[in-house]
């Protein structure tokens, strides 16, 4: 019997000072296409890193890189179905859910990461979160940034008079083949894996990407320039499934919410840093920098960004264009 008691107290006593411990830690899954050694990684090494700082043992965060639940669309209704967790995402969720508040996705409309916060705390972004919300099945925490998205190029580029005939790969997004034929390129659509070859061969003469994109994928071999165009500040945005967040207690939203904001800034600072490294390093390689004349760009660009924001709801173009100046 006095065993008996002595091994309840001690259970007792294991219970009070470990609490976590015995508990079923709370799953999170975190999802993110991009592969592991990149600042997005980072800042989701720094969530789960943060979390169990403040709550060990609470929590057991699993990364899910490199697209490995599935593409971007398939990880939006896997959130949607409370299926996974949270996702570092791009900007699909925007087009998908919301796409007439979208005046993020337009090319040389936005040119900082400044502007970009604005527009988001205007009415108009405001709706985009909130019909997004609704639509998608999802809880917004904020954006990480990603490093601006510039132009490669077998020829200098300084003006869009330089575009005339130029075969510019760009992704199929409507958005930006009317932009960029506005400007004057000839739009080109070939698969990301296949970039390389098609640069190699003539298929194109330049694209359109992050710095990641021609210093991973070796792009010096076959691009001899690199146009600082700065188009679009396109940023990742940390998401949760609204049926997973709204099981939860108070107490873990709170925690769970402080540890995105943690590694929201500590991926943007990563990601400074990369692109920083990136430009020295396709230097180092041998690509010639051009900054070009990116207020020349952008009157080109303006009749079509008139038009893709004439067909928006009522005020994102007011938000989007008064944005510029805050």
């Amino acid at each position: 019997m006095r065993k008996q008691l002595f091994a309840t107290l001690a259970t007792l006593g294991m219970l009070t000072a470990a609490p976590f411990a015995l508990a079923n830690p709370i799953e999170i899954q975190v999802n993110n296409t991009m592969s592991e050694g990149g600042s997005e990684s980072a800042a989701v090494e720094r969530f789960a890193e943060y979390l169990e700082e403040q709550a060990p043992g609470r929590f057991e965060v699993r990364p899910f890189l490199a697209g490995s639940l599935g593409g971007e669309n398939a990880i939006l209704e896997l959130l949607n179905l409370g299926q996974t967790q949270i996702s570092l995402t791009g900007g699909n969720w925007r087009q998908q859910y919301a796409p007439e508040y979208d005046a993020i996705t337009v090319p040389f409309l936005f040119t900082t990461w400044d502007e970009v916060d604005a527009y988001i705390e205007t009415p108009s972004g405001q709706a985009l979160i909130e019909k997004a919300e609704s639509q998608g099945g999802l809880k917004f925490f904020g954006t990480q940034h990603r490093g601006p998205r510039h132009m490669t190029a077998n020829k200098e580029i300084n003006t869009p008079a330089d575009l005339a005939g130029f075969r510019l790969r760009l992704p199929s997004l409507p958005i930006w083949l009317e932009v960029w034929e506005e400007i004057g390129a000839q739009v080109v659509n070939v698969p990301a894996p296949e970039i390389y070859l098609a640069m190699q061969t003539g298929q194109v003469d330049g694209h359109e990407n992050s710095l990641s994109s021609p210093y991973t994928r070796r792009l010096w071999e076959v691009q001899d320039y690199l146009i600082l165009t700065s188009h679009v500040q396109f940023p990742w945005s940390w998401v949760a499934s609204s049926r997973w967040w709204d099981g939860l207690e108070a107490e873990d939203q709170a925690l769970i919410a402080e540890a995105i904001d943690v590694a929201r800034e500590y991926g943007s600072e990563q990601e400074l840093e990369l692109d920083k490294y990136y430009l020295e390093a396709l230097k180092e390689e041998g690509m010639t920098v051009i900054e070009p004349d990116i207020d020349a760009f952008r009157e080109a660009a303006m009749p079509a960004i008139d038009r893709v924001l004439s067909e928006m709801a009522d005020g994102v173009r007011e938000d989007a264009l008064g944005s510029e100046s805050n």
